[in-house]
């Protein structure tokens, strides 16, 4: 059986969804053909059955690469800010903070105070800030900073980390 590291057995995921996709498409294609009344169909391209046995060959692959993948995210760790986690957890952090970033981000454009208009008749209404918009602007820095730092220490881990599958059907 061949090896792949990690990050080809995530590309090749990929690959299989998009070759799952094909098949399907192809199959569909294949299932009716329109001919003139009394003519034969043309039987040049691939059988049903020819298709379909294919696409559960690249079903099969896509099942067993993705146990594989999610056993390798669980069973290694990445180093990241003076301690160590499973690669799923990292992989969930960095979601994380990306989105905590992107809320940061969205209060540090705010006003740190702004008349409202059409509230009350005569009366002027201010909308305010309850927080530095500066201090937010900075901790979506960081967010982010921390965010990019753990998506390299992930990403250089999954090209360590290696698989035992054969990718020869697919490259």
């Amino acid at each position: 059986m061949g090896k792949i590291n990690l990050a080809e057995a995530i590309k090749l995921k990929s690959v299989l969804g998009r070759r799952i996709l094909e098949l399907n498409d192809e199959l569909e294609r294949s299932a009716f053909v329109l001919v003139e009344k009394g003519q034969q169909p043309d039987t040049g391209r691939r059988t049903m059955t020819e298709i379909g046995q294919e696409l559960e060959q690249v079903r099969k692959d896509s099942r067993t690469l993705d146990r594989l993948v999610y056993q390798a995210n669980i069973e290694n760790e990445v180093e990241f800010e003076g301690g160590t986690m499973p690669i799923v957890e990292a992989i969930e952090l960095a979601t994380q903070l990306r989105a905590q970033s992107s809320v940061y981000k969205s209060f540090s454009h705010a006003q740190k105070e702004e008349i409202q208009f059409g509230y009350a008749e005569g009366t002027v209404v201010y909308r305010v800030a309850m927080f530095d918009p500066e201090d937010y602007r900075k901790k979506a820095e960081e967010a982010e900073r921390r965010a990019h730092k753990l998506s390299n220490a992930i990403n250089a881990k999954n090209y360590t980390v290696t698989l035992d599958f054969d990718d020869s059907a697919y490259y």
